[in-house]
């Protein structure tokens, strides 16, 4: 038997896991998705290798606590999000009354709150989103060691995405 040198069970898993990572990524991500939506598609494409592995793990025990809260903050930013929308409304109603420039700048200024608003909430909504489909899955250990680091710093460049939101371990250091 001729047995290739160097050939080992974690060079052939890294390997395989990389070459699935790249097809997944390939697959999953949505060019009309914004920045913050695109690691979402990252993790759903690690997610699939890790699962691919057999890298699977319990939820954690706080994992339903952390939800609620998250659920709490969602609650908040659509109340925060509607009051806003009412000040909005009320803003341009004066500005139909009294045309002055005072109250133009003001509806200006609401529309921004408005969509600075509704970009947070939608984050949270990933956030959440990615967090509940990622309870069951050892990402850790797995992405530093089973995937080529150039796969996913490769796709980053090319869609925008900061690599900090992939390696959270790269967090303050870039």
């Amino acid at each position: 038997m001729n047995l290739k040198e160097g050939l080992t069970a974690k060079v052939f898993h890294t390997c395989n896991a990389s070459i699935t990572l790249q097809q997944q990524l390939k697959e999953l991500t949505n060019s009309d998705e914004n920045v913050p939506a695109k690691p979402l598609s990252y993790n759903r494409a690690n997610r699939a290798v890790a699962i691919l592995c057999n890298h699977q793990r319990a939820p954690p025990k706080t994992f339903e606590k952390s939800m609620q809260n998250l659920h709490e903050m969602l609650d908040a930013k659509n109340e925060q999000l509607a009051e806003a929308i009412r000040e909005l409304k009320s803003a341009k109603t004066e500005a139909k009354v009294q045309k002055d420039e005072k109250r133009e700048k003001l509806v200006v200024g609401k529309k921004k709150v408005v969509q600075r608003i509704e970009e947070q909430l939608m984050k949270l909504k990933v956030q959440a989103t990615d967090r509940e489909e990622n309870k069951q899955i050892a990402f850790g250990t797995f992405k530093l060691n089973y995937l080529d680091p150039r796969i996913s710093a490769a796709w980053c460049k090319k869609w925008g995405v900061p690599i900090a939101k992939i390696y959270k371990q790269l967090k303050g250091r870039m």
